[in-house]
């Protein structure tokens, strides 16, 4: 009677397992062939699970049955094998954990045969995206890929630990929801039982997880799923993960520690790093503003400097110091068309070392050639610069006509130094900002301050970003819309101003930045009506208009709801972070690419008129 392998001969190892000290011992491995090589009489075979890889030697002389069913073998062939595990002797791996031994096989048996695989199941094959994700399942046999994943469960375990010790609820929110305006556009899902109606999925709990805060449950958590339909971008996805929490009953400060708190655990558990010991006070913080001037985003690496200085007032004093593009931006406010409290047009300089940074790769003419690009695909005119000599005086520069004024306080404001090339960009200020912050970054880079994706880099800065503004001006529609949303709570000392300068109303919303990315945010919620309708008329929105968007949740409001904020940390983001992955589709089991298609299964795909009728909805001519 053949032998049931499944049943009489279990598993005793992973692949990963085998040791010094096991030699001697019988073991039993189940696993795929990652290769299987004939030396004549003798069939090695590197034998692959999630664990790790195991040599196991078929020999003829051991046994002629054995060793038949072994040369048959092929590349993900899928067998069973029992045997002794053997020193390797002088032929030992020092490459794999496991390379000490090798398994000498005494039984084998084949539990399913594999069609040749389209590329090898190798983490460096080469192979084409398109075709690593067409064969999705096969990718994810790749041993980078399933350490990742299985470093995501981990995160989700040491998540799910905190918040049961810190005292939340774990709860779950519904996905087909009410489509509400504001954020980013909303998947529709059509109505069947409801003809002409439609569901939105969520793109995210906000609106629920206030919900629970009423409700009672004070502290709330929940691994959600999340759907934007957003425009495709490199490392965007349409659906994605995000680690959600509610508290009531607390200032920011409290939601920053539990934060914190979980951050810390997760590094200890994952990397064996201690960030208590790096920031025994918690993360530092620093204020948009603060933010937006020095860096020009709300999310700085703070790994380098290379810090932006606002020549703005420098320029207004000056009167554009000999340079008319700047006098004309001086003439602007002169004129009272911009205001010094909101300017419309900054000047900013970053000064790029002459060393070339860790690299060693100071700038060619080429290499400016090249930023001259970059900085025009932002839809800059260009990227005006200045060699500092030795003498400090500027050349290579088109702005020759510069007073000797202008040219030593802007050496001073930026601290530039002889060799050193100071980069201008001049202009509306979120062009401006989105520029220098971009070439900041891409400087970075290149000058080997950002380490490449996959190095060993143990380095990490976290930052709170905190005190942004409420508001944020519409150029299109010339109105007042949320910088975040319409229930974020403006400071107490910025409620003066919500009827006479919005501009001026700064928020309780805070970021957790890492490294440049933005990896957690979130917000004080508005839980005042009275203070609720001043914000909406702020938006131009009138009480039939927010009945009509928001009726649920402002008659929660007005029912007994308490002082609450959350935060939300995407989890994709912080797994990539954590494990050095170039992609968010490197840390998603079944991610789509950057055109939003699933190449697995076909997605988007056609529908059939009968499905498109039953949904109450005609095919377009």
């Amino acid at each position: 009677m053949a032998t049931n392998w499944l049943s009489e001969i279990k598993r005793t190892h992973s692949c990963g397992a085998l040791r010094e000290g096991d030699i001697g011992k019988e073991a039993v491995l189940y696993g795929w062939v990652q290769r299987a090589h004939n030396k004549g009489g003798i069939v090695f075979v590197d034998l692959r699970d999630r664990d790790g890889i195991t040599q196991v030697v078929f020999d003829r002389e051991d046994s002629e049955s054995v060793y038949a069913i072994a040369e048959n073998f092929r590349r993900e062939w899928v067998i069973g094998v029992r045997g002794v595990v053997r020193d390797r002797g002088t032929m030992r791996n020092p490459k794999i954990p496991t390379g000490a031994i090798e398994l000498v096989a005494k039984e084998a048996t084949v539990f399913n045969k594999s069609e040749t695989p389209p590329f090898e199941i190798t983490d460096d094959n080469g192979t084409r995206e398109d075709l690593l994700l067409q064969y999705r399942y096969l990718d994810l046999r790749r041993p980078k890929l399933q350490r990742t994943l299985r470093a995501r469960s981990k995160i989700n375990q040491v998540t799910r630990n905190h918040f049961y010790d810190e005292g939340f609820v774990e709860m779950e929110t519904p996905s087909l929801v009410k489509y509400t305006p504001g954020g980013a556009r909303n998947y529709l899902v059509p109505s069947r039982l409801h003809a002409g109606k439609f569901y939105a999925l969520a793109e995210s709990p906000q609106l629920f997880k206030q919900l629970f805060m009423v409700a009672g449950f004070d502290r709330y958590f929940q691994i959600a799923r999340c759907w934007r339909d957003e425009d495709p971008r490199l490392d965007r996805q349409p659906e994605f993960t995000q680690i959600d929490v509610e508290m009531s009953f607390v200032t920011q400060e409290d939601i920053f520690g539990v934060v914190e708190r979980l951050l810390t655990k997760v590094w200890k558990e994952l990397l064996g790093i201690d960030l208590a010991e790096r920031y025994p006070s918690g993360f530092p913080k620093m204020t948009f503003a603060e933010s937006m001037r020095r860096f020009g985003n709300d999310k700085p690496d703070l790994r380098f400097g290379m810090e932006h200085t606002d020549l703005t007032e420098l320029v207004i004093e000056q009167s554009g110091g000999g340079v008319p593009l700047l006098a004309e931006i001086a003439e602007r406010f002169a004129k009272g068309e911009d205001r010094r409290d909101l300017p419309q047009h900054i000047v900013k300089c970053m000064v790029v070392p002459a060393d070339g940074g860790p690299a060693k790769k100071p700038l060619s003419r080429k290499d400016l050639d090249e930023l001259e690009s970059f900085v025009k695909q932002m839809r800059s005119p260009g990227l005006a610069r200045a060699k500092v000599g030795e003498d400090m005086s500027w050349s290579q520069t088109a702005w020759k006509s510069a007073t000797p004024e202008f040219v030593r306080a802007v050496n001073e404001a930026c601290g530039a130094k002889p060799g050193d090339i100071i980069v201008f960009q001049l202009g509306k200020e979120a062009l401006v900002q989105t520029v220098m912050a971009n070439l900041r970054l891409a400087l970075g880079k290149r000058m080997g301050f950002i380490p490449d994706h996959g190095t060993d880099n143990h380095r990490y800065e976290f930052l709170w970003v905190v005190d942004p503004p409420l508001f944020e001006w519409d150029d299109e529609s010339k109105t007042w819309a949320p910088a975040h949303h319409a229930f974020t709570r403006p400071q107490d000392g910025s409620l003066q101003h919500l009827e006479t300068d919005p501009a001026k109303v700064l928020c309780y919303r805070y970021d957790v930045v890492l490294n440049g990315f933005e990896i957690g945010g979130g917000s004080i919620r508005l839980h005042d009506p009275e203070v609720q309708q001043k914000v909406f008329k702020v938006l131009g929105i009138d009480e039939a208009d927010a009945r009509q968007k928001f009726g649920f949740l402002l008659d929660a409001l007005k029912l007994g709801a308490p002082p609450h904020g959350g935060l939300a940390i995407g989890m994709d983001r912080l797994v990539m972070l954590l494990t050095s992955t170039e992609s968010l589709r490197d840390v998603i089991a079944y991610p789509k690419t950057a055109q939003f298609l699933d190449l697995m299964m076909g997605a988007p795909g056609e529908v059939s008129d009968k499905q498109l009728s039953d949904a109450n909805i005609a095919r377009k001519a």
